[in-house]
């Protein structure tokens, strides 16, 4: 008989066991569906709820059966339908009696509320970690190449020279943001749903505070129809998982760009690269891929989860099952594609000269010639038509600005004068923006202390 089968008079048809168990997937949360149950049966026996004795055989029982799961000698069963109904039956089974007190003044409900909050909490401080690890390569990564002088772009179109270092330490900016974001969604996260029963609390006189001091959380949630229909945390933690994805994904772009033989700016590592079933020649970025696509897959949880929540009425309803597998996943993503990222940056080879080659072309310093007049006194504007006039002349001449006799450049402006090919040389338009946020090298050594400072924070 089911646990809850007292007043049913039929046995739950085998299609709606399967269907409706939910023990393939949230068997992960055992380890705190067993901290919670220790807290809760200590606070009964504190309490008087249940004897003492009864409180310590459980608290006994639950310890065994955590080494019994964690050595592979307990066995969870359809039947019992999830994590909680299974660990309740494995505790009976060890202590009888005893073990049917362990869910007085609880409901799966807020156990469930209760377990994935602790199951999140414990992934979220992992997947910081991992992003920790990850800026601290991206970090090393920048200082070994603050002169290294290579295009920036937009419209995927060469526009200004900058440094490699410069742009790693765009997507460092990135990641810490996405630290915050988990540090956030973690405080909000940081509430004990535990004693808000069904839906309507209990008439027991439960210890909440003491509960949520033994499992390390802020304080409890406020309203108990909230504490168990409330998965905003789920949907917080969805969407930073899918910014770190998307932050991911964009320099997964970027990198399978770099890596074609037309750009030639990296190259990945053997150890991270595969080849061809077919063509000998190839070696492919397949991980930067795979990342990229994965991406969506994160995506499609996070809209799963705001799709499952959108059109439910208070409390509980079953709906929310479904919440574990979208979030789960997301999860296990992120978690799998931090490492191989963070592997496969660390050791691509930087084409120093290509880079360096490839701001030298597109006119990524036409900018600086148009200062450079601005600098001698001619407005702005005056000086942007004058250099897009000088870049057309050129692009019919196929010359690059410093290749221009002095005398070419006096034939648009006698404002020009031979310090125009060090105004306008790729290491003088990178030096000169060495204001807060630009790309020279102390500009970005100051920007790799900041982050260096930030992430210490986060560790």
């Amino acid at each position: 008989m089911k646990l809850w089968g007292g007043r049913f008079q039929k046995a739950t048809d085998k299609k709606v066991d399967d269907f409706n168990s939910s023990i393939r997937f949230d068997h992960k949360m055992y380890k705190q569906d067993i901290k919670g149950s220790l807290a809760h049966s200590k606070m009964l026996g504190k309490q008087g709820i249940i004897p003492k004795e009864d409180s310590e055989k459980i608290q006994k029982a639950l310890l065994e059966v955590l080494d019994d799961i964690e050595n592979g000698r307990a066995e969870f069963e359809i039947d019992a339908e999830d994590i909680h109904m299974n660990i309740e039956k494995l505790i009976t089974e060890k202590i009888g009696d005893a073990g049917k007190r362990l869910h007085t003044a609880r409901s799966r409900n807020d156990q469930v509320a209760l377990d994935i909050r602790m199951y999140l909490k414990d992934e979220t401080a992992e997947i910081k970690k991992m992003l920790v690890s990850l800026e601290n390569t991206l970090i090393s990564l920048a200082e070994n190449n603050t002169d290294t002088i290579m295009p920036g772009y937009t419209h995927m179109q060469k526009a200004q020279p900058i440094t490699f270092a410069h742009h790693v330490m765009a997507y460092a900016e990135m990641f810490l943001r996405d630290l915050g974001r988990l540090s956030d969604c973690m405080k909000r996260m940081n509430f004990m749903p535990l004693g808000s029963g069904a839906l309507a609390t209990t008439t027991y006189p439960i210890d909440r505070e003491f509960v949520a001091n033994e499992l390390g959380f802020d304080g409890v949630t406020r309203n108990s129809l909230d504490g168990v229909s409330d998965r905003d945390f789920v949907i917080e933690l969805a969407s930073a998982l899918s910014l770190i994805m998307m932050h991911l994904s964009r320099f997964c772009e970027e990198l399978i760009i770099w890596n074609t033989n037309e750009f030639s700016f990296v190259e990945m590592d053997d150890a991270f690269s595969t080849g061809s079933s077919i063509m000998p020649q190839k070696k492919n970025p397949d991980v930067a891929e795979l990342i990229r696509g994965k991406t969506g897959r994160v995506y499609g949880s996070l809209i799963t989860l705001l799709t499952l929540m959108k059109g439910l009425p208070l409390a509980y309803n079953k709906d929310m099952q479904e919440d574990k597998e979208a979030i789960f996943d997301a999860v296990d993503t992120v978690k799998l594609c931090l490492p191989v990222f963070e592997g496969m940056i660390s050791t691509m080879k930087i084409n120093k000269e290509n880079m360096k080659k490839g701001a030298g072309g597109g006119f990524t310093n036409a900018t600086d010639c148009a200062d450079y007049l601005v600098k001698k006194g001619m407005p702005f504007r005056d000086a942007h038509a004058v250099i897009g006039k000088l870049v057309f002349y050129s692009i019919n001449c196929g010359k690059a600005l410093n290749d221009l006799s002095l005398e070419e450049f006096k034939q648009f402006s006698d404002i020009f004068d031979e310090d125009v090919y060090e105004a306008i040389s790729l290491e003088t338009c990178v030096s000169q923006r060495n204001i807060i946020g630009g790309p020279s090298s102390g500009a970005v050594q100051k920007a790799i202390d900041d982050v260096k400072k930030q992430i210490k924070l986060f560790e």
